[in-house]
């Protein structure tokens, strides 16, 4: 009898369980990821957007603080544009002075060419100069005193604040407005102008500056830096002075202070400041008008001859509205 033999099965029951249940637990474990990953998600999402909220809000803030620089830069561009235009102007001028004026190293040779000069200009005196002193008449030595009359009560100065005069002739122009305001002890008013017609005092602009020991202090030191712009032409500063200030009660002294005309014809000037000081009968002045010429042109090279139309120009104006010329000869 023959032996048969048994058959054996490789996929039996076991085995199946077994791999039922590796694919079961393989199910279970993405069934579990997938349950989570929503949760993180949504998380994740959340804190984002938390950060691009507050990245957004610092942004606006960078933005808003640039623009505020920007403009603050903008300003501050134009304005250093402005004082290096100023500067470049006051360099050239400083640059064309130092070309045009250079005064001698000792007092005595200083006036020794300044009398030169002096004897120069007046030969060189033009048809107009001599015209205009033509009718000059030296005032009377017993109506002044010391050579200027001092029966005001009010006192205005205008003076030229031109580069020659601040470079050379400041600390004589300080010296000679102390002496004359010591001439007036006490007066009821004090005014000063450029001879552009600018108040020294912008406060006090267009109405008088009450006299006191402690304001003529603050004039004197006051003009030691005063820098106003000038055109070397008494005839804004004059007109200016007397269309704001005369009244018919008030006496009234005005003393200009210069070196040189550069200005058109001196005869125009003439008429203009006659017309403006000229009281109601047209005979008198309405203002007292002195004139003090500082020889500054004198000493330089070239430039007398508007030393020379300065000085005539200002005898003129004196003697027109009873006043006083004094010419100086030396700056010291």
């Amino acid at each position: 009898m023959k032996n048969r033999r048994r058959q054996t099965e490789v996929f039996n029951l076991s085995f199946l369980d077994v791999i039922s249940c590796g694919f079961g637990a393989i199910i279970l474990l993405l069934v579990i990821s997938k349950i989570s990953e929503p949760r993180v998600i949504e998380e994740t999402n959340v804190d984002l957007s938390g950060l691009v909220i507050r990245l957004e809000e610092e942004l606006y803030d960078i933005r808003g603080e640039t623009q505020i620089l920007n403009r603050d830069l903008i300003a501050k561009q134009e304005q250093l544009s402005e004082y290096k235009e100023k500067l470049a102007r006051l360099q050239g001028a400083l640059t064309n002075i130092e070309g045009q004026y250079h005064l001698t190293s000792t007092a005595s040779d200083a006036q020794s060419l300044i009398e030169d000069k002096l004897k120069s200009a007046k030969q060189e005196l033009t048809d107009e100069m001599r015209q205009l002193l033509a009718n000059y008449q030296r005032p009377k030595e017993d109506a002044v005193i010391g050579g200027v009359p001092v029966d005001s009560e009010y006192i205005i100065f205008v003076i030229d604040t031109s580069g020659s005069m601040q470079r050379f002739a400041w600390p004589l122009v300080r010296k000679k407005m102390k002496e004359i305001l010591d001439i007036y002890p006490k007066v009821k008013g004090v005014q000063v102008l450029n001879d552009m017609g600018d108040y020294m005092f912008s406060q006090y602009a267009g109405r008088w500056i009450p006299d006191s020991t402690a304001r003529r202090r603050a004039i004197i030191d006051r003009l030691s830096s005063w820098a106003a712009f000038s055109n070397s032409s008494p005839v804004e500063g004059i007109t200016n002075a007397i269309d704001r200030f005369y009244a018919s009660d008030k006496r009234i002294s005005l003393y200009v202070f210069g070196d040189d005309f550069s200005g058109g014809l001196m005869q125009n000037v003439v008429n203009t400041v006659r017309k403006k000081n000229a009281s109601g009968g047209g005979k008198s002045s309405r203002v007292r008008i002195h004139t003090i010429g500082f020889p500054v042109l004198l000493a330089q090279p070239g430039a007398g001859q508007n030393a020379a139309r300065f000085a005539a120009l200002m005898r003129r104006l004196a003697e027109d509205n009873n006043g006083s010329f004094v010419g100086l000869s030396s700056l010291k």
